[in-house]
């Protein structure tokens, strides 16, 4: 059923997105964590707390509250408050439960449901793929501050520069099969690192 394939698919990639941010968290010393590249841009830690606290507030509730929940405090997301790794990982780990727990609860009959973040409604697949979009883009950020602060001890993440050719070669030297890219563990996501 093309529902359960979707509902599958997303909390795949959910998990995927989430075990990129954690690699490229765990190369960093802590004090990384907290390095902000200029004034205008944010810390790991801030997009931690900020994504942290996006989940919570979308995914509460998630079928019959609004996903903008009057207790989140947006603008207080991108306050550094975290006394260290831990309590990073603490929030990193609450938003990340809070959503997976929500996606593993829907069954294909709620896709066409509809669900409103901020007065606006959505259907659940619109809401997800609002999610898959945002995460993604957060992830993207930490890996890159987590790249740029490992320096020379950064192992990649996806498929390392100049290894795509024996990458490939490996991939099309098997026989064709259908399954998720994440199902034979670390794979190479669109586009490199």
């Amino acid at each position: 059923m093309a529902g359960n394939n979707f509902l599958e698919s997303s909390r795949k990639l959910f998990e995927y997105y989430k075990s990129l941010g954690e690699k490229a968290m765990r190369q960093v010393p802590d004090r990384a964590l907290f390095y902000q590249p200029n004034e205008s841009s944010n810390t790991i830690a801030v997009i931690v707390k900020h994504l942290s606290g996006n989940m919570v507030s979308r995914w509460t509730d998630f079928l019959t509250t609004d996903g903008e929940k009057e207790w989140r405090d947006r603008d207080g997301e991108f306050t550094d408050t975290f006394s260290g790794r831990p309590e990073l990982m603490q929030a990193w780990e609450k938003g990340w439960q809070c959503l997976l727990k929500a996606i593993g609860s829907l069954t294909p009959d709620d896709l066409d449901k509809t669900v409103y973040i901020r007065n606006e409604g959505h259907t659940v697949t619109e809401a997800i793929h609002r999610q898959l979009a945002h995460v993604p883009y957060h992830i993207g950020q930490i890996v890159y501050i987590a790249k740029m602060t490992a320096d020379d001890t950064w192992q990649t993440l996806t498929i390392a520069r100049n290894a795509s050719g024996s990458y490939n070669r490996d991939k099309f030297d098997r026989d064709r099969e259908k399954r998720f890219f994440t199902d034979s563990g670390r794979e190479g996501a669109p586009g490199e690192d």
